[in-house]
């Protein structure tokens, strides 16, 4: 059989999407699985054991038509291609047009109300209630084909090429523990401000003398990572804009604990099993949060959070549900879930 994914954006989604196909290749171990992701994310699924190809969505190339051309030939590579099913887990109208356009024989998809996605599938699965976290969601799809969901799958697998080029690349201190810092977010509202973080960065040295910290992000997040680091210059790492997809995934593996605002590389720290502290303020933990640790959320309980939006409505309180997060609650859990015995 062969399979098309279509999961394009973002890496938060694209994480928990994985999930599907660890599970399609288990119950048919003979299937050719692609998966359409956008170029940006492809590093991250290049070389996946359970994937035959990745196949890239060029989307800011596309969006001008003098590229229309090339999109064109794209769509009829998938046809050439002759899937047998294709999955669409972004269901919006530009990903459902893309997986009809693709002809495959049995095409399924999100029962989502965005864009009318759903007039594309043959079937499609509901989310059961609002709060249904997204893997859950995305994994629905499988009992429509009858391939069965569990647990007993690796979700990143192992890569000791990397992780030996990572610490080959980077002074990782011998003995030390090291704790993954995520500054960034998409969204303003979703960060906690760097100075907080900054002041954990000296509370935690202080209480665990072991510890050294990797702060990851983006290049634009780099700002940020500068602020932290001046916290403990000889115990912080900067590499904001410095870390492939695939490295900052090997940074978050090596780490013994993460803490992060809600954005991908979270994603990547709950399924790769490592403790994570998510810090959450105007999105929804139940949906998005870390999967399987949502014990482990810190967020403010107030009558507005979670709001969903990228901008705050209440201006008397300018994001005050993660603004107002206290730096000793995020120390107290640290305490928890990093012992002071290594």
């Amino acid at each position: 059989m062969k399979i098309l994914v279509l999961k394009p954006s973002s890496l938060g989604d694209v994480l928990q999407a994985i999930p599907v196909l660890r599970l399609l290749k288990q119950h048919d171990p003979a299937a050719e699985i692609f998966w359409w992701v956008d170029s940006a994310l492809a590093p991250l699924l290049e070389g996946d054991p359970d994937l035959a190809g990745v196949l890239h969505f060029e989307r800011q190339r596309w969006g001008k038509p003098r590229h229309w051309p090339e999109m064109i030939r794209s769509i009829r590579d998938l046809r050439a291609r002759k899937f047998d099913l294709v999955i669409d887990l972004q269901s919006l109208a530009r990903s459902a047009a893309f997986a009809w356009l693709a002809r495959g024989h049995f095409l399924v998809g999100l029962d989502e109300v965005r864009e009318g996605a759903r007039g594309f599938y043959d079937l499609a699965a509901r989310r059961p209630t609002f709060h249904t976290h997204a893997v859950d969601w995305y994994l629905s799809v499988l009992p429509l084909i009858g391939v069965p969901v569990h647990s007993r799958f690796v979700w990143l697998p192992e890569r000791p090429g990397l992780a030996a080029a990572v610490k080959s690349k980077w002074p990782v201190a011998t003995g030390a523990r090291w704790v993954a810092l995520q500054p960034g977010a998409r969204w303003d509202n979703k960060r906690w401000p760097a100075e907080s973080f900054a002041e954990l960065v000296r509370q935690v040295s202080l209480r665990f003398p072991d510890t050294r910290f990797a702060i990851l992000g983006s290049g634009g997040d780099k700002p940020l990572g500068e602020i932290i680091a001046r916290a403990a210059p000889a115990r912080c790492l900067n590499l904001c804009g410095q870390t492939s997809l695939p490295e900052m995934i090997e940074w978050v593996r090596l780490s013994d604990l993460m803490i992060t605002n809600d954005t991908g590389p979270m994603h990547a720290a709950a399924a790769l099993g490592k403790p994570v502290i998510a810090l959450f303020g105007p999105t929804d933990p139940r949906r998005t949060g870390p999967y399987g640790q949502l014990e482990n959320v810190l967020r403010i309980d107030l009558p507005c959070s979670p709001c969903l939006s990228a901008n705050c409505t209440q201006p008397a309180k300018r994001n005050d549900c993660l603004m107002g997060l206290p730096v000793a609650l995020v120390v107290n859990r640290v305490a928890r879930l990093l012992p002071p015995d290594a």
